[in-house]
């Protein structure tokens, strides 16, 4: 199935049809028909983004789109509560991955495959200004995405301070963060949040931090990719809490 439904009248059928739809994209000027759409997309709770018909062109590799693409998810969405019951079968303290505005379905899919590896119970992530579970970030997770959920949550910080009622402790990564990564404790419940690409967290989900740790650069480039950021701190977290993973 295709995770691109193309034109007006495919679209407004999908949203009836209660599919997954991860995200629509609206031509700005679009008139007629397009408000149906809208309305529609909100009463559904559907993420709806107006952007220039050159964007709508090269999401669609078209100009027969009518103005509008949405683009439907590969996989479903878990609960955040669907985590904590995984980390709570397992006998486990939660070990849980949050992405503030992780927005390359690339990166997305990476993380989800090193979260799988290293025995994290899921990953959170907001509904706007994110990555969603299309088929590029499924097909990069290598199959973890069927394995590993995947929350998405209208707020993150307020998703932040529900988990720490549940004694969970949040770990942010900071370029001048005063502690290295190595130099905390990871061995209770931990939530790693990991910033966008370029800009890193914001200002309110850094507030949200119990910790920011920083990893050190030897080189002349001062930070890493949003998935091997994640990636180090994922393997602390196994590391202290001696995991012994399959050889």
């Amino acid at each position: 199935m295709s995770d691109k439904i193309i034109g007006r009248n495919p679209v407004i059928e999908a949203i009836k049809a209660d599919r997954d739809i991860d995200k629509i994209f609206i031509a700005k000027g679009s008139e007629g028909s397009i408000s149906k759409i809208i309305a529609l997309a909100r009463e559904k709770g559907i993420v709806v983004s107006q952007v220039e018909r050159a964007k709508i062109n090269e999401i669609a590799q078209s100009t027969a789109h009518q103005g509008v693409v949405a683009l439907a998810l590969s996989h479903s969405y878990a609960d955040v509560d669907d985590i904590l019951k995984r980390a709570e079968e397992k006998g486990e303290a939660p070990f849980i991955i949050i992405l503030d505005e992780v927005q390359d379905p690339q990166n997305l899919g990476s993380i989800i495959r090193t979260a799988n590896g290293a025995g994290a119970h899921g990953i959170i992530i907001p509904k706007r200004r994110s990555a969603g579970l299309g088929s590029v970030a499924a097909k990069i997770s290598v199959g973890a995405a069927e394995y590993t959920p995947v929350a998405r949550v209208s707020s993150l910080a307020a998703t932040i301070d529900e988990l720490k009622k549940k004694n969970i402790w949040f770990y942010g990564t900071h370029q001048n963060a005063p502690s290295d990564y190595t130099e905390v404790d990871y061995s209770g419940g931990v939530g790693i949040v990991i910033g966008g690409e370029g800009k890193g967290m914001g200002r309110l989900i850094t507030e949200k931090c119990d910790f920011l740790v920083s990893i050190p650069m030897k080189g002349e480039i001062n930070s890493l990719n949003a998935s091997v950021a994640a990636g180090v701190l994922m393997y602390e977290v196994v590391r202290q809490r001696g995991v012994k993973g399959k050889q």
